[in-house]
């Protein structure tokens, strides 16, 4: 990188800091982050090339681990993350325990109730995973039957969009997602549901797993940041965040970096 450049990201990430330090004083979110000196970041450290916590590494990796860097790079602060889960993390922004949820969480009706969202970065289809040896279960089609057990994890859209779509066969949930694994290799379920991250993980990791995709689009469910209500000025900030990067090539970077690029929102 030359001089010119350097000084030039410099000056650029000098005026992020600058205009976020102006709206601190009517922003008790970016208020707290400053005072502490950290943004406080929810995760679910589960969640395949999106908030993943290795276990070869032990190391957190995906697109929002990186952009959560980018996020507390351009307010001049460190990051600092929460584990948390889908069926938890609105009580913890509620709660103050973070100040944003970034781990590709699903921007539905039903969550909008309770948080606020900025624009979507990713968005997915709804993919199925069976076993590879399951006796009549070999794509899409074969799953809406009489007697098929479909999991899902409790609180996820997967949920809400599955008890829509299904005529006939039965819907099961789980609190943890790892429980829908233990759910289709003990035979209790035939398949789960998830999207595209957490489907290539499945492929990748384990030699069972049958990865089963729609035949078109199913319902779209487009991933957005989550902050807490009753901060209009720090969900601006967030979503001034979600354009820079949108616009810069940091969300085009991370996505590739992490196998994302599919299903990445660039407009």
């Amino acid at each position: 990188m030359s001089v010119r450049t350097t000084g030039k990201t410099l000056f650029l990430g000098l005026l992020l800091l600058v205009g976020s330090l102006s709206f601190a004083g009517e922003s008790p979110t970016l208020k707290r982050i400053f005072e502490r000196g950290a943004v406080n970041v929810c995760i679910w450290p589960d969640y395949f090339s999106i908030t993943y916590l290795s276990p070869r590494t032990q190391q957190l990796e995906g697109i929002d681990i990186d952009l959560s860097k980018a996020l507390a790079a351009d307010l001049g602060v460190e990051v600092h993350y929460v584990m948390t889960h889908f069926g938890r993390f609105m009580g913890d922004l509620e709660s103050q325990q973070c100040d944003v949820a970034m781990f590709g969480v699903g921007d539905t009706a039903a969550r909008r109730e309770r948080v606020q969202f900025t624009q979507p970065y990713l968005a997915s289809n709804m993919y199925a995973v069976a076993t590879i040896h399951h006796p009549f279960i070999k794509s899409w089609k074969d799953i809406d039957q009489k007697g098929v057990i479909v999991c899902v994890q409790q609180g996820t859209y997967m949920e809400n969009a599955m008890r829509k779509s299904l005529k006939h066969a039965t819907l099961t949930t789980v609190l943890k997602p790892n429980e829908r694994e233990v759910e289709v290799l003990s035979g209790r379920a035939d398949v789960f549901i998830t999207d595209y991250p957490y489907g290539q993980k499945m492929i990748n990791i384990y030699d069972w797993a049958a990865l089963l995709p729609p035949p078109g689009k199913t319902e779209q469910f487009e991933y957005a940041y989550a902050v807490a209500k009753g901060d209009d000025i720090w969900l601006e900030r967030m979503d001034a965040f979600v354009k820079d990067i949108k616009q810069d090539g940091r969300l085009a970077n991370a996505a590739e970096r992490h196998h994302l690029t599919p299903i990445m929102i660039t407009d």
